[in-house]
């Protein structure tokens, strides 16, 4: 399984942008696609995630209502929409593949069983 993250760029407080994770493989059914983003010396911290079975999607409280997930089956593709950006919202964003069970509480590549794509850099100027 391969997964490649692209969309990040540079944009102002308030704006939108939607991230793209590209599959390429076959993903588990017990499986989800989740987002993270990491800012310079911080943990890496999940964002979302939407089950493979079922598009069930989860979302921690921080970007609940500002941060949706969505997938397009034909193109095996999972989108990250990110609005009202704030200058916090800065930060590397990855995606990956991991047991459902597991995938939230993720916070590096060390799950041998997780698949992660390259990050995509999101500056949101103030």
């Amino acid at each position: 399984v391969q997964l490649q993250a692209s969309g990040g760029g540079l944009v102002q407080t308030g704006d939108s942008l939607r991230l793209s994770c590209a599959i390429s493989g076959r993903i588990i059914d017990s499986y989800a696609v989740g987002w993270f983003r990491q800012a310079p010396g911080q943990e890496r911290e999940f964002v979302g995630a939407v089950s493979w079975i079922g598009d069930v999607t989860y979302y921690p409280d921080s970007v609940k209502g500002r941060f949706t997930i969505s997938r397009d089956n034909a193109k095996d593709t999972v989108y990250l929409h990110l609005n009202a950006l704030k200058p916090e919202d800065t930060a590397v964003y990855y995606c990956a593949a991991a047991d459902l069970h597991e995938i939230a509480t993720m916070r590096d590549e060390s799950d041998v069983t997780a698949y992660w794509g390259q990050g995509t850099l999101v500056t949101v100027s103030s």
